[in-house]
């Protein structure tokens, strides 16, 4: 064979064999048009649900691995799974004549503040995009003005008004509002405590070791991102929509199941940190894992909480949660689909009285408290004051004639001055 053959040859045998790196790559298209397709089945089984009202079929779709899809499947299914109706969708849009709400001023604040990370637009569209988010948030404050608004709710808000667009979003909005973060939306801050209260058991139960190591405080850490259902921590569209999809189709209390999986994916790096650095943890127990393996992180969510329902904590922080808190009252999709927003404003209503008769209870105790300090600070004066009356009375016995001393023993003023002479000395 010439060597013109053999050099033939070689490179002939040399381009059969794939390298590594075109390996990797058709290894990596394979597997992305196997997702595609895997993708489209799912879009069509979605359709269909949300077709027939099969919402048992939708809240598994949901949940399972990329969720609903896509906006535009997004945009049937989550009405669906808030339960909106069309009554509720065809209200009236006269809301611009209803008495302002008391929290417009900070609306507009945050307002200013949305749509830092997504979408990427030009600054004109995004301007357009706040006055949409200002109109949504304060239609729905106007229609419901029990509500409170608070810092991060705007987070939320700018997620189903990009899904849902302007004119869809007020009515999901309402219903999200009073049926799903309620707890958030009174006066108070406690029913939202309630709910952190519930992330130190969870972690005492799935992760002994973790929950012994991290310090013994108030996980205020998590406050920010379950109290916007962690809009306000995660930065990728993608993300956030897809982790909607998964909160809205779950039990109310799925968000702190989240964040205690969240924790425990971490756990590595949170034991490696000394146990007495309470400024540490402070600064990086409300972070999520880096890099963000979103489908991961669900799957053990959904495992976590399979493993341990709240009702198997036996906690105290369980059992003090309001029977009106979105906790307990509806807090499946399947519930919640039966509750109307008359119902949202009763529950709140009930919750608010609750909330004040125990604010009213505490101040009660703590007046209690601080009458029994005063007491306590001034019984010696007081006893010693008594002695001096006592002294006194017996030197003016002794100036007017001689009075005997049976008369200290008569009448209730007698009464009076032995009993307190009789408390003195046993002192």
């Amino acid at each position: 064979m010439s060597s013109r053959s053999r050099s033939r040859s070689r490179s002939t045998s040399a381009a059969s064999v794939p390298t590594a790196a075109s390996s990797s790559a058709d290894i990596a298209a394979e597997m992305s048009a196997a997702d595609e397709q895997a993708r489209q089945a799912k879009a069509g089984h979605i359709s269909a649900a949300c077709k027939d009202g099969g919402l048992r079929s939708l809240v598994d779709l949901a949940q399972s691995t990329h969720g609903l899809v896509n906006d535009g499947l997004r945009r049937t299914a989550w009405p669906l799974l808030l339960g909106c109706s069309r009554e509720e969708a065809a209200a009236s849009p006269a809301w611009k004549e209803l008495p302002p709400h008391r929290d417009e001023g900070q609306v507009a604040l945050d307002v200013n503040r949305a749509f830092v990370y997504y979408p990427r637009e030009p600054e004109k569209r995004i301007d357009e995009r706040k006055a949409e988010l200002s109109a949504v948030i304060v239609e729905v404050l106007r229609r419901h003005p029990s509500l409170c608004y608070f810092q991060g709710y705007h987070d939320i808000v700018q997620v189903l008004l990009l899904v849902l667009g302007a004119q869809h979003s007020p009515p999901a909005v309402a219903r999200l509002s009073l049926l799903r973060i309620r707890d958030f939306m009174l006066p108070s801050l406690d029913p939202a405590i309630s709910h952190l209260e519930l992330l130190p058991p969870i972690l005492k139960h799935a992760d002994p070791v973790l929950y012994d190591h991290l310090p013994k405080m108030q996980p205020f850490f998590a406050l920010g991102a379950t109290i916007t259902m962690f809009a306000h921590v995660i930065q990728g569209y993608g993300d956030i929509a897809r982790l909607f999809d998964f909160f809205l189709a779950s039990d109310t209390i799925i968000p702190m199941y989240f964040f205690a999986a969240s924790l425990i994916s971490r756990r590595e790096e949170l034991l490696e940190i000394d146990r007495e650095d309470v400024d540490i943890f402070h600064a990086v127990l409300g972070r999520l894992p880096q890099p963000l393996d979103l489908e991961l992180l669900i799957s053990q969510t959904i495992e976590l909480y399979n493993k341990l329902p709240q009702h198997s904590l036996r906690s105290w922080a369980w059992w003090k949660v309001s029977s009106s808190s979105v906790l307990k009252a509806g807090p499946t999709p399947f519930q919640l689909d039966t509750l109307s927003l008359e119902d949202g404003e009763m529950l709140f209503q009930k919750q608010a009285a609750e909330m004040r008769r125990k604010q009213a209870l505490g101040m009660a105790l703590k007046r209690v408290q601080r009458a029994r300090k005063q007491v306590w600070r001034y019984r010696r004066p007081g006893a010693y004051g008594l002695a001096i009356v006592v002294g006194i009375y017996a030197v003016w016995l002794g100036r007017n004639g001689g009075i005997n001393m049976r008369y200290m023993n008569a009448g209730p003023f007698g009464d009076l001055l032995n009993r307190g002479l009789n408390a003195f000395w046993a002192r």
